[in-house]
């Protein structure tokens, strides 16, 4: 396999060059640009550019495989730092790490799956999820579409509701049932690179908010070698590393854009209140009630980092009821919080805020960020939840 070197000046990495640094570049791209991306519904390409340009496509990739070998942690903050500049950048950056991270957790001992890896650090590739199918909506645990054996080959067709930039990424992580006989949930995870599929597009994507995810929907036509398949079980994958990084991740993008209407509500209020000699604008207390807020998805997804390092010796302690109840509830909490953050800042700042034409304008953010609790719904999570929790027992302790 040949790999094409990158953008970018891999030496300048090498030596350890901080990550934040390079983040913040990027995320001064895709201010740049965001009105533009959310006006003209547009992919963020300067972004992802500038994530090329930088290197970080290959951040969570290990340094055996040409990556950095970031933890988690550092990803979460790359997310955070582009969710307060473009939250469909901070989108995309999330669910290619996701998609890496599963690549990386489970596809160990497969030399297809490391050269991969390798590709999509020596070249900075971007891939794309696609995981979303058919009636069933957001329900990652049930696929209609199989993987059938052709000669020396497999072939996939896939209906996918949604597929997050497929028209730009450079490959697509998949999931598929194992096989024309097998079960609905008994599900592979696949990668293809671009030469092994072609899109059809079946929907387009003209929405509130996160425009510039372009999440058309397409008929996914693969043939591609049976050893780009997963061995791991797609169960295994999904509890271990699917939720907890998908939601880590996405949670820090969400949390990105609450903090830019925080930060954008605090400039308001100092404003305001320089121009009324000192009296705080009638809306004061909403900015102080979105800072209280943003502190509590800073702290959930904090503890989410620290449960997801803990069972880094032991993945299958990433699977017991508490901890895997844990990640999908984060999902639903931080994304509830980011909306009461982002409205707490809207009535902090008032008119100023409602207008899309002034410097403290909330539109983007507010439209944006209403995504995050439909984005595989939060009722649908806790449905899926709601049973385990009725048999799980109540602490007697605070910290037991």
């Amino acid at each position: 396999m040949t790999i094409q070197q990158g953008p970018g000046d891999p030496a300048r990495y090498a030596a350890g060059e901080d990550l934040a640094l390079r983040a913040a570049k990027v995320a001064a791209t895709a201010a740049a640009h965001a009105v533009a991306v959310d006006r003209e519904a547009r992919f963020p390409a300067e972004t992802v550019e500038a994530l090329k340009s930088e290197r970080l496509l290959g951040a969570g990739i290990p340094l055996a495989l040409g990556g950095e070998g970031a933890p988690l942690g550092a990803q979460a903050d790359i997310a955070y730092a582009l969710g307060r500049s473009c939250a469909s950048s901070a989108m995309i950056y999330a669910m290619h790490g996701t998609k890496i991270a599963c690549l990386v957790r489970h596809g160990a001992g497969q030399p297809r799956i490391a050269g991969v890896l390798r590709r999509v650090a020596g070249e900075q590739l971007l891939l794309a999820s696609s995981t979303t199918e058919g009636q069933g909506g957001g329900n990652v645990r049930s696929s209609a579409a199989a993987i059938e054996p052709d000669g020396d080959a497999v072939t996939l067709v896939r209906e996918a509701t949604v597929i997050s930039y497929g028209a730009q990424a450079d490959g697509i992580v998949t999931v598929a049932r194992r096989a024309q006989d097998a079960g609905s949930g008994d599900q592979v995870l696949c990668v293809f690179l671009k030469d092994d599929y072609t899109l059809e597009r079946l929907s387009g994507w003209d929405t509130f908010g996160m425009r510039g995810t372009c999440s058309s929907g397409f008929r996914l036509s693969v043939r591609a070698a049976p050893d780009q398949i997963l061995a791991a079980p797609y169960g295994q994958i999904h509890g271990r590393t699917m939720t907890p990084v998908s939601h880590i991740l996405w949670a820090s993008a969400w949390a990105g854009i609450a903090a830019a209407a925080v930060e954008k509500a605090q400039s308001f209020v100092r404003t305001a209140a320089r121009g009324a000699g000192g009296q705080m604008p009638p809306g004061a207390p909403h900015q102080a009630r979105a800072v209280a807020s943003l502190g509590q998805i800073r702290a959930l997804i904090a503890a989410a980092l620290d449960r997801f390092e803990a069972g880094e010796a032991d993945p299958t302690a990433l699977e017991a009821f508490g901890t895997s109840t844990a990640f999908a509830m984060l999902k639903v909490e931080v994304s509830e919080l980011a909306v009461a953050t982002v409205n707490a800042a809207l009535r902090a700042t008032g008119l100023a805020g409602y207008r899309d034409d002034g410097p403290f304008t909330m539109g983007r953010h507010l439209r944006d960020i209403l995504s995050s609790p439909i984005m595989i719904h939060n009722d649908r999570i806790v449905a899926n939840v709601a049973t385990g929790a009725l048999m799980a027992p109540v602490p007697a302790t605070l910290r037991g």
